[in-house]
């Protein structure tokens, strides 16, 4: 289906927007925290999806892997953006965002979610926690290696070695 999407198929498009967009923006709401803003990044991420697409490579990850680290990406970016226009008054409201998980993500369950989590109970403590902070909380590296106290050469060695283990391990 993504591959179809890649050939500027509609139907396809459609399709795999359908099947997705609810943990995709699972994904996008967690990070950024605001419906609107959650639903105004999906927008933005389904783009880059329909012009991307043809890019996808298969040996390279599973394409719901592929399309929520591109939804990931997106909503960090967002919170970048919104941090420089931040004012420090602006700093002490609480977030108004529901944090309960939806109930269409906690319906989908699938095989390589368990294996995802399988694979990481491999890894070293410190890689681990690193990369679901990362990658399910949408915290930056930059963001970890403040909250460890290490410098961000070496989280992102700890992600990246981590990473590599999780690929071995994904492809077995």
């Amino acid at each position: 289906m993504l591959l179809r999407t890649g050939d500027e198929d509609r139907a396809a498009f459609r399709d795999l927007y359908q099947l997705t967009s609810a943990k995709l923006f699972g994904i996008t709401f967690r990070i950024c925290g605001e419906r609107q803003a959650a639903e105004d990044v999906l927008h933005d991420v389904y783009l880059t999806i329909w012009k991307r697409a043809g890019a996808y490579e298969p040996s390279r990850a599973s394409p719901i892997t592929w399309l929520a680290t591109i939804a990931r990406n997106r909503a960090i970016d967002w919170r970048r953006a919104q941090a420089t226009r931040r004012t420090s008054h602006l700093d002490d409201i609480p977030p108004l965002a529901d944090s309960t998980p939806l109930a269409s993500e906690t319906m989908i369950v699938d095989q390589d979610a368990r294996q995802l989590h399988t694979c990481l109970e491999t890894l070293e403590q410190r890689q681990r926690e690193a990369i679901r902070t990362a990658f399910f909380d949408g915290v930056t590296y930059a963001e970890l290696a403040e909250q460890q106290n290490v410098p961000l050469g070496t989280m992102k060695s700890w992600v990246r070695r981590g990473m590599l283990k999780l690929k071995e391990c994904l492809q077995r």
